[in-house]
């Protein structure tokens, strides 16, 4: 079957969802996932090709997508579908059973001449399969599908439920983030037929609310965004509004620096559609707050952008993006002023009715509350950090006092009015009250260093004290989070114990601290006097799970300058280290000994040692005996690695991974020239048993730094 198509028509398609304020934090999720969902639709069925570009909008009352080069019709295009074995399509007479003209009336062919219909294959595999020429998609009805399915699709995270007037007098059930008003439709000049939560297509949009309200016209799709921007005071890419407002902030902070997180960024562009920058002030006498309470209070409250000196000092103006264009912005400035005072006198109470009762004094207050239901009061959680932190202090031979000191109050700034009304400030407020009650300037700066680092690529702590605690309360919580069963299974990690893991590794690791880590897990579980925890708190299992995480670690980041290979990596992390802290010095000793020409050979040679050692079922004799070693070959092998075992005993208590890999080439050649002479698995027990012996002792040698027989 075949159909003659007319010559298809290529045009930029718009489509725009025109509603009413959408929520700010997701907006920018929504724009990218409606621009997305109607493109990929668009290009399943033949209607977008690959000159076809999609462009995103998005502002806080309408989401819309222009994408280039769309067909109003698909071309045409070949099917070929099995449909039945022959056995089953045809009867006794060779007509068409009930089964085969069910098939063909659900693809749509209940009507195609079964005689066309092509048989393929022999015997028993012979089958019927559709042979036609289907017709390409249409736009319109394409159109429509995608752009129902893609809003039925977009990240919302609570709909709205409301009603649409139709046009036949009756009310429509609709759901949507936000109630909408308008669609518009345009391939080229044309308006689409289409409809979409209870509304018909047309092609009109509206202007900015207050500087040009009232209907805008799009005549073509092609000028839709330079429509907006001179007839409706819009600015419809959010890409470009976010870049406008960050040059714009910059170029009003002059010489000092703006403070500008990507979320607020992002917020913040999701407010407004013709973005004006103006300045503000706030009274000097509220700089006596510290200043981290005061940005938060204007970023999180007022979506204010705070402005410091090239110190990092925080002044007493700021910056607001506001959504309104005025010769004389007077009340706008004054209007903002104004609110924000009572909301930075809020953060100075705060701040001034905490500082009447020390940290210390709050501490028997932590037994009040609950940490988990298994692992009880907070109280007791800072009880097992302090076991923990002074134990790591004495192993690290640092201040036990500070360390135990530090854990005993570093949680108490919770029970604060402030961490109270912001909890991004746990810890920093911390120290701030430590400082003011008289406490060392470790055990306050341990308060907010042991939160850290608190994500990928943040700071580590400087101080020893703040360092220890950190670590402390890393593994408690690893520890007892898992104790409770409640390991991280899959994508679910409500705890964050991947990225404590991770950052017990990046202290360790980083801090170049010489701590057994499998010592640190048992240090950490008997410090939980629930046996069933203690149980369910298995030690290799932590291990493992910590190893995990820092093997996606070094496979990540370039610690060194240098990336290194999966390869590498297992080879050093497939020994199970216990100081981890020496890892880095052990892949690039591994890096540099893999260059050498006998790297490939030794390597090869440790695979085959590892292998016939893994096969061994008998117990291997502790040593050697020279005695047994009655073929040259094995005897010149056992000599050469008696000769260069103190030279790798002393390397490798010295960290000199280079020198002690470079050692092992002396036994390239002995070792072909064992596995040339010599069978290993000898009918005599007794020399078979020290001939594995002698390839258990030179295993060991190999592997000090690693397993080699995984560059192999």
């Amino acid at each position: 079957m075949s159909t003659t198509n007319l010559p298809s028509q290529s045009a930029t398609l718009l489509i725009e969802v025109f509603t009413e304020e959408l929520p700010p934090k997701s907006l920018r999720r929504l724009g990218d996932a409606f621009s997305e969902g109607i493109f990929a639709a668009l290009k399943a069925a033949g209607l977008a090709n690959e000159l076809s570009q999609a462009t995103s909008f998005a502002t806080p009352r309408r989401l819309a997508v222009q994408i280039s080069n769309v067909l109003d019709q698909a071309p045409d295009y070949p099917v070929r579908e099995k449909l039945l074995p022959t056995s089953i399509a045809f009867d006794a007479q060779g007509k068409a059973t009930p089964p085969l003209l069910k098939k063909l009336g659900a693809l749509g062919y209940g009507e195609i001449d079964i005689a066309t219909l092509e048989k393929s294959g022999e015997g028993k595999n012979e089958a019927l399969y559709l042979n036609v020429i289907a017709k390409g998609a249409a736009l319109e009805h394409t159109a429509r599908t995608a752009l129902e399915q893609t809003l039925s699709k977009l990240p919302i995270a609570k709909m709205m439920h409301y009603q649409v007037l139709q046009k036949d007098g009756q009310l429509a059930d609709v759901q949507f983030a936000r109630p909408a008003h308008r669609i518009i439709a345009l391939h080229g000049s044309k308006t689409l037929h289409i409809s979409a939560l209870g509304i018909h297509a047309g092609n009109q949009t509206e202007g900015h609310r207050f500087l040009a309200p009232g209907n805008i016209t799009i005549v073509t799709a092609d000028n839709y965004e330079n429509e907006l921007q001179t007839k409706a005071k819009v600015v419809p890419s959010f890409n470009q509004r976010r870049a406008q407002i960050e040059v714009a902030l910059l170029k009003a902070a002059g010489s000092d620096l703006v403070l500008m997180p990507d979320s607020l960024l992002d917020e913040v562009t999701a407010l407004v559609e013709w973005p004006v920058i103006y300045e503000c002030h706030f009274d000097q006498e509220f700089l006596e707050v510290p200043q981290e309470c005061l940005i938060l209070t204007m970023q999180t409250n007022q979506k204010y952008f705070a402005l410091t000196d090239q110190q990092g000092k925080l002044r007493n103006r700021f910056l607001i993006v506001s959504n309104i264009e005025t010769a004389k912005p007077d009340a706008i400035i004054s209007g903002n002023e104004r609110v924000v005072r009572p909301r930075l006198a809020d953060a100075r109470f705060f701040f001034q009715q905490d500082q009447k009762r020390s940290l210390a004094s709050r501490v028997t207050d932590l037994g009040k509350v609950v940490y988990h239901n298994q692992l009880g009061s907070q109280l007791e959680r800072a009880k097992r950090v302090q076991g923990l932190a002074v134990g790591i202090a004495k192993k690290l031979h640092a201040d036990e006092k500070l360390a135990s000191r530090a854990a005993e109050v570093a949680k108490t700034d919770l029970l604060t009015d402030m961490v109270g009304e912001f909890p991004e400030l746990q810890g920093i407020m911390g120290s701030y009250y430590a400082t003011h009650d008289g406490e060392d300037s470790e055990v306050a700066a341990a308060c907010s260093e042991h939160y850290m680092p608190r994500f990928a690529g943040d700071a580590l702590p400087q101080t020893a004290t703040g360092t220890i605690l950190a670590i402390a309360d890393k593994l408690e919580t690893l520890v007892g989070i898992w104790g409770v069963g409640l390991a991280p299974t899959g994508d679910k990690d409500p705890y964050a114990l991947r990225r404590h893991a991770l950052g017990i590794c990046r202290l360790l690791l980083e801090k170049n601290l010489s701590l057994g880590l499998p010592e640190l897990i048992e240090l950490a579980r008997v410090q939980f006097p629930q046996k069933d925890v203690q149980a369910k708190a298995n030690s290799t299992d932590i291990y493992e799970f910590i190893i995990d995480r820092l093997r996606a670690y070094l496979r990540d980041q370039s610690i060194t300058g240098k990336s290194f290979t999966s390869a590498e990596i297992d080879a050093v992390l497939s020994q199970e280290p216990v100081h981890i802290n020496y890892l880095i010095q052990r892949l690039t000793a591994l890096r540099e000994f893999n260059a050498l020409p006998e790297a490939g050979q030794l390597a090869a040679a440790n695979k085959r040692i590892s292998n016939i050692l893994k096969k061994t079922t008998t117990p291997i004799p502790a040593s050697c005996s020279s005695k047994l070693l009655q073929i040259p070959a094995e005897a010149s092998l056992h000599k050469a690695l008696e000769s260069i075992t103190p030279a790798l005993t002393a390397a490798y208590e010295k960290r000199q991974f280079v020198e002690l890999l470079k050692t092992l080439v002396a036994l390239s050649a002995p070792i072909d020239q064992f596995f040339a002479d010599i069978m290993v698995m000898d009918p005599d027990p007794e020399l078979r048993d020290n001939r594995l012996a002698l390839l258990q002792q030179l295993h060991q040698k190999m592997n000090l730094v690693a397993d080699l027989g995984k560059l192999a």
